[in-house]
């Protein structure tokens, strides 16, 4: 993968899951936040999840309460390098353990 390819994998990315929080009729309340390539998801607790594009790598990141996660793109979709999880199915897994409500990609 070139870097091209890569902005243009983690853009739709982000815009999805940007999509889905704007969406979202839960009662949790998620506050997204997007900076030069870092997105923060802030929620009533104060705690935070951060996904960020590491370029020098192809990765996505994905830091949540329970950890940190690295994330390779591989046969059509973002897979952890350590544990071989989906990337949105862990992000929705941490969505719920830290709002409180269950929360799912569609």
């Amino acid at each position: 993968m070139n870097d091209s390819e890569f902005h243009q994998l983690a853009d739709q990315l982000m815009l999805y899951i940007e999509e889905q929080l704007d969406n979202y009729d839960g009662n949790a309340d998620i506050d997204c936040e997007t900076n030069g390539g870092v997105m923060t998801l802030s929620f009533d607790n104060d705690s935070k999840i951060i996904i960020n594009r590491q370029e020098p790598f192809h990765q996505i990141w994905l830091a949540t309460k329970n950890g940190g996660y690295h994330f390779d793109y591989k046969e059509g979709q973002w897979i952890c390098d350590r544990s071989n999880g989906n990337f949105l199915t862990m992000l929705a897994r941490s969505i719920t353990e830290q709002s409180g409500e269950l929360f799912n990609f569609y």
